[in-house]
């Protein structure tokens, strides 16, 4: 890095390392060890919702086109959470921090809950997307997100 400094990491997110150099820039670095990407994730939605309604949730919709969104959101709790906490959720099921989730993403959103669990079929996915995007734009805010779960 060329620059002497101190590194700094933050108790929410221990592996984000904020590295201040003697430098006017600050550089920020994520250092993860194989594995910890899906750790630091999956117990980031723990901590929002229970375990065992997730796993209850991921066991009822492992059929293909058997997949509800309704029945999925009552199951793993996500219904009666704040809308803070669907938010939350919202940001950990973006999982490339555009601020939306798209198409290609909602493929894999059971498995975001579960590494075991199925990927969607494509019918399934073009509903759930179908049922959440209001403004047609092809993706899901977390707005759109928000308003799914908590109708």
């Amino acid at each position: 890095m060329g620059e002497s400094g101190r590194a700094f990491t933050h108790e929410k997110c221990p592996g984000l390392w904020v590295f201040l150099g003697a430098g006017s820039k600050n550089l920020i670095h994520r250092q993860h060890r194989p594995g910890e990407l899906f750790k630091r994730f999956k117990m980031s939605l723990t901590s929002i919702l229970a375990a065992d309604a997730i796993e209850s949730a991921v066991k009822d919709c492992q059929a293909p086109e058997s997949f509800c969104y309704k029945k999925f959101f009552q199951l793993c709790g996500l219904t009666k959470k704040s809308p803070q906490e669907v938010k939350d959720v919202f940001r950990i099921l973006d999982n490339d921090g555009s601020g939306f989730i798209e198409e290609e993403e909602l493929k894999f959103f059971l498995q975001r809950f579960s590494p075991g669990a199925r990927v969607l079929t494509d019918k399934e996915t073009k509903a759930f997307l179908s049922a959440a995007d209001d403004d047609n734009d092809g993706r899901i805010g977390a707005e759109e997100f928000q308003t799914m779960v908590l109708s």
